[in-house]
């Protein structure tokens, strides 16, 4: 009898569970619910509908940027990089400025300007993308030296400093409606050109902290070098932008008349002297 309460207790203690374990295992996984046929009909909505929008989504993006376009601005090299970055800050000997073009091949295509990589004076995107992050990471370490880092404060410099890109590439568009000026690749030079003030802004900023105890601009030293930095920025412009805003005219069909050439060399001095002047000295006062 005792033999048979422990056969009893073994399979009610032990023997169950391990029974129900069994029986567990064996189970579906979510109690069969993946292998419903309705489960399966739902998934599979689910993934066209994914697909459908994943699709609307890169035809829309292609429609208004053009993703090959723009891997012309980021196909740089190091070299070009050192270079390029030494031209906008020293850009004073530098000859010639008029950009590089592919002719035009056997097979019809071209002619076309050539990539960062292959052309000093090529435009691209990479260095003021860079010019930027750095601007807006070295505005808030100095905030932090200087006992005034609040947690919202690289989210508000970001915010200003792409604020007046905005504003800068808006004046140019109006600018060029107004001139008439028309360019394919327009508005991504404009974008490029636009962030290579922050490169002598980075320049202002770092050397004057370190001559004036982290102050953005301080004493004769800082103002001499924003000074510097803005003479040289504003150069670099005139001469880089000539071929947006004053197409030779041995190589453009459309001739520009001297009156309207006038104009455009007004504007032109007027948004690398004056427009400049006064964005460079704003995001200098914000770090």
């Amino acid at each position: 009898m005792m033999a048979a309460q422990q056969q009893q207790q073994g399979g009610y203690g032990y023997g169950g569970p391990q029974a129900g374990m069994g029986a567990g295992y064996g189970q579906a996984p979510f109690g069969g619910f993946i292998n419903d046929p309705t489960a399966q009909m739902g998934l599979q909505v689910g993934k066209t509908a994914f697909d459908a929008g994943q699709q609307y989504m890169e035809q829309n993006f292609n429609r208004y940027v053009n993703v090959g376009r723009l891997k012309h601005y980021f196909n740089v090299s190091n070299s070009y990089v050192v270079n390029k970055l030494c031209l906008v800050l020293f850009p004073w000997r530098h000859r010639p400025w008029s950009r590089q073009q592919q002719p035009m091949s056997s097979n019809g295509q071209g002619p076309y300007f050539l990539p960062p990589r292959e052309d000093i004076n090529s435009p691209d995107m990479y260095i003021p993308v860079m010019a930027f992050v750095t601007y807006v990471l070295l505005s808030t370490l100095l905030a932090g030296i200087r006992g005034a880092f609040r947690p919202e404060l690289l989210g508000l410099t970001a915010t200003n400093a792409f604020l007046t890109v905005v504003i800068e590439i808006m004046l140019l568009k109006l600018g060029t409606y107004l001139l008439n000026i028309s360019n394919e690749s327009q508005l991504l030079d404009l974008v490029a050109y636009s962030g290579y003030k922050f490169v002598g802004i980075i320049a202002t900023v770092a050397i004057s902290s370190i001559t004036s105890g982290g102050k953005s601009t301080g004493g004769w030293v800082g103002w001499s070098v924003f000074v510097y930095t803005y003479m040289a920025i504003a150069f670099f412009l005139l001469r880089s932008l000539k071929y947006v805003l004053l197409p030779d005219n041995t190589t453009n069909a459309q001739a520009v008349a001297k009156p309207q050439r006038n104009r455009r060399i007004r504007f032109l001095a007027v948004y690398a002297y004056v427009v400049q002047l006064g964005f460079m000295w704003w995001l200098t006062r914000l770090s």
